[in-house]
């Protein structure tokens, strides 16, 4: 990345404010972002959010399902695209605060909405496998992480609203810093639950699976089909790579804060572009590709788990109603029944 600086950074004039400086008469170290902003990877990944955003509401508006992981992916590319058109903003003027401000809050609230559509999906998956394999119900992997993930959201707004207030009005920002790293640090402590107990499930599968064969999977038909789809099987790697890339990021970002906006991580351009950049973009593209949607196809929005029917339960506590009911050990044949009726007459 290029570090150079502006073509009067000999002598800076003294009496210049901050705000009027310019690349003939202040280094560009001397900004907001300690180096010379490159217009070419942020144009890129301007470029490639703005087309993974398109796509998911092509696909949305194609086959109308996964409309809440839609809606989570939506909010953050939008993030995404308006932090990167901070950051070329501020190409054309690193001393404008506008764009500054723009980029740091969005970039950072950003990937705890793509963490959302994650958690959206694994319930999907635990079901597409049989919820037996799984330490904790199906639904509770969404009534957990989601919640979760809008907590560590508002903190880092709420820091972010803070940090950007102080900051320009001359004041320390060291309490929203505070309180968005804290933010941060929940998601990332959030992620690495989540990643424990997706492995835990995965290990648990492929245990009973060798245990019980086929028995330990769920034999629905469609899901069986799911199963043996290469589709589904890319959808899961492609799912395990965006969790690991949000997560390394949301790390990544941690550490940049924990010095401040002026830390020496803050300085680093080419730590930005590969663990915020590159990180979020595979995290978004891998789920365009692999989208849930299309791996799933209609069993995306169909109702699993304490599905109610007309009569009142689940149907599958119906099912298995019907399936006893049916069972000859479970109620006396017409036959027993009429001879027990002549033997009483009989006596």
């Amino acid at each position: 990345m290029s570090d150079q600086t502006g073509n009067g950074t000999a002598g800076v004039v003294p009496q210049i404010t901050f705000k009027d400086c310019t690349p003939d008469i202040c280094p560009y170290d001397k900004s907001f972002y300690m180096y010379r902003i490159d217009l070419a990877p942020n144009a890129a990944f301007l470029a490639m959010f703005s087309l993974s955003l398109l796509a998911f509401v092509a696909v949305f508006a194609f086959t109308r399902r996964g409309g809440f992981f839609t809606l989570a992916m939506v909010l953050g590319l939008i993030s995404e695209i308006l932090g990167y058109m901070g950051r070329v903003m501020s190409w054309q003027n690193q001393w404008s605060e506008n764009g500054f401000l723009i980029q740091i809050c969005c970039l950072t609230l950003a990937p705890a909405f793509f963490a959302a559509g994650v958690y959206l999906c694994i319930r999907r998956i635990v079901f597409a496998f049989g919820p037996e394999n799984s330490r904790i119900p199906p639904k509770f992997y969404t009534r957990i992480f989601i919640p979760c993930d809008i907590v560590s959201l508002v903190l880092q707004a709420v820091g972010g609203a803070m940090a950007a207030s102080a900051f320009h009005t001359g004041k320390p920002t060291d309490d929203g810093d505070n309180i968005m790293i804290a933010g941060l640090s929940f998601q990332v402590f959030t992620l690495l639950v989540f990643m424990i107990l997706c492995t835990d499930f995965t290990v648990n599968t492929l245990r009973r699976s060798r245990a019980l064969g086929s028995a330990a999977l769920d034999q629905d038909p469609a899901l069986v089909a799911i199963r043996r789809s290469w589709m589904f099987k890319g959808f899961l790697v492609a799912l395990g790579i965006s969790t690991i890339c949000i997560f390394w990021r949301s790390v990544f970002r941690v550490a940049e804060l924990s010095n401040g906006w002026t830390g020496d991580l803050m300085g680093r351009q080419d730590l930005f572009v590969g663990f915020e950049g590159v990180m979020i973009t595979v995290a978004v593209w891998v789920l365009n590709i692999f989208h849930p949607s299309l791996c799933f196809g209609e069993l995306m929005d169909r109702k699993m788990d304490g599905e109610k029917t007309a009569g009142g339960g689940s149907s599958k506590e119906q099912i298995r109603s019907a399936e006893f009911e049916m069972l000859p050990e479970t109620k006396p044949s017409t036959a027993t029944s009429v001879n027990a009726s002549d033997l009483e007459r009989g006596a």
